[in-house]
């Protein structure tokens, strides 16, 4: 199929943008406002984080800087005809899926991920792949609107635990470390995952990236641009983290943390992005005036060709299939009895919960949550908490961020994960006093017992999409550290009585 060219198509000698250019680019504008409005909740979500997250406030600079890199491009578009191209509709159907498998599993990763490639597939459906390959960098780009990086937070927090405790001992401060607490004769520190650098982290790739695709031609030159975007920063919040310690050792713990949190949050990683620009100012390779590519090599014809109109509803209308389907399954969910009770347990007796301090787990879309303490013939007194999820839906996940063991920001915080226990992950946790706590946490999602978040996921994901059962429960076994208690064998023995592979289908009375 060949493209007839004409003046109305192409005004190269005035470089402007031609009437096609308008007509495609108004249909990828109702295109893209269609599909912010059909899942206008994942925008807001979006929205709040950007907005509230200090993790994630670069992300409302990933727009603008879209913006400035089109613009940069602006001479060289205006050479090339955007053309309507019906096989960019597999990007908009990719993106769609993992938006729904987003949706079953309850994961606002895969959620966001499908959003914009539902975008970027709209953007290459009405554009065509001439000027989709001509924008791949500013398009790619959109990734960085995907608040993605927690999983940085916990090797981040070991590597400056380690690097504060070498740090401490080279300059003779007297220090101990258990788990991500350090102390010193002052006072501690918990090196939380606010501390672990990743949010610094995470910005610096967008950032690396910008710069790397911006200021060098070279492929080994960006590769190295990267990596020191990615190892400078990790670097120097362990500096940072040690600097802070260093100074309450000779100050108070109240003036080195007041000063640190006005340095970490304006001034500290400001120099850090000045610090990674101009040690590699001396390699860039690109000239700042150098086009950013040759229409020459986006020669016509384009095959597959779409009228716009048509493409434009074929963008909406698979969106608000994969919506409907969505909808469809998001109220599954089982009967649960009206009453639910702990369970009996052999060789241990329900007792009066007496605590050195306050626990309870926190799981606030549970439809019901319950806790009691059990005394063994030795002594031991072992907490029991169950929460229990007829089905699971946004904003009632039995698995994710700020749900579980540890409310966000309350006085119980994570001292360090343990070796499993009877197969549960285990955690030690610590609350003012000081008082210590070991919890064990297993998940029994439709049917699927395991102790890994992941595992909830896949194991939502295939119940929410295949049918089946659908209640989700955790199951949290606790007990406090006492001085002569050893808690791990305490809780080992409980969780052997329990008998937790079948303790869920007992509470909630239904056949295994």
């Amino acid at each position: 199929m060949s493209i007839a060219w004409s003046s109305r198509d192409f005004d190269g000698a005035r470089g402007g943008f031609n009437g096609r250019w308008r007509r495609n680019a108004l249909f990828l504008g109702g295109a893209i406002a269609a599909l912010l409005i059909l899942f206008h909740a994942d925008v807001a979500d979006l929205a709040g984080i950007y907005w509230n997250s200090t993790t994630f406030g670069h992300c409302l600079f990933i727009m603008p800087v879209f913006g400035w890199l089109v613009w940069q491009r602006r001479e060289g578009l205006a050479r090339l005809v955007p053309q309507s191209w019906y096989p960019g509709l597999a990007l908009v159907v990719a993106g769609g899926f993992a938006w729904l498998l987003g949706s079953a599993a309850g994961v606002a990763l895969l959620r966001h991920f499908g959003l914009v490639v539902m975008i970027q597939g709209a953007a290459l459906t009405l554009l065509g792949p001439h000027v989709a390959r001509a924008l791949l960098f500013p398009l790619a780009f959109l990734f960085f609107l995907v608040p993605f990086g927690e999983m940085f937070e916990g090797p981040l927090q070991t590597v400056t635990v380690k690097m504060c405790m070498a740090l401490l001992h080279l300059f003779a401060v007297p220090a101990s470390v258990d788990g991500v607490l350090i102390t010193i004769p002052n006072g501690y520190f918990e090196v939380a995952e606010a501390c672990s650098g990743a949010k610094f982290l995470i910005a610096m790739i967008a950032y690396g990236a910008l710069v790397a695709n911006v200021c060098y031609i070279s492929w080994a030159r960006r590769a190295g641009f990267m990596a020191m975007a990615l190892i400078v920063p990790v670097i120097a919040n362990g500096l940072r983290a040690f600097g802070t310690i260093y100074a309450a050792y000779w100050t108070s713990v109240e003036a080195a943390t007041g000063f640190d949190h006005i340095v970490y949050g304006w001034i500290f990683f400001a120099l850090v992005m000045a610090a990674v620009l101009a040690i590699g100012w001396r390699w860039f390779d690109r000239d700042p005036d150098a086009p950013w590519f040759d229409p020459a090599d986006f020669p016509p014809p384009v095959r597959h060709r779409t009228d716009p109109v048509t493409g434009t509803g074929f963008v909406i209308a698979i969106a608000v299939a994969f919506f409907a389907w969505s909808a469809a399954i998001a109220g599954r969910a089982d009967a649960l009895p009206r009453a639910i009770s702990l369970p009996d347990v052999p060789g241990w007796q329900r007792v009066d919960r007496v605590t050195r301090s306050a626990w309870t787990p926190n799981y606030p879309g549970a439809d019901h949550v319950l806790i009691g303490q059990y005394a063994g013939p030795d002594g031991a007194r072992v907490d029991l908490a169950v929460a229990i999820y007829a089905g699971q839906s946004d904003g009632r996940e039995v698995v994710g961020f700020g749900i579980g063991p540890i409310r966000e920001n309350g006085k119980w915080v994570r001292v360090a994960d343990e070796a499993p226990v009877k197969g549960g992950a285990t955690m030690r946790m610590t609350a003012p006093g000081p008082v210590y706590r070991h919890v064990v946490i297993w998940y029994d999602v439709a049917g699927t017992l395991t102790a890994d978040p992941n595992m909830v996921k896949l194991a939502t994901l295939r119940a929410r999409l295949l049918g089946g059962r659908q209640r989700a429960v955790a199951v949290l076994v606790s007990e406090e550290e006492n001085g002569t208690n050893v808690p791990r064998a305490d809780m080992a023995r409980f969780v052997d009585a329990l008998d937790i592979d079948t303790l869920a289908d007992r509470m909630v009375r239904t056949a295994p």
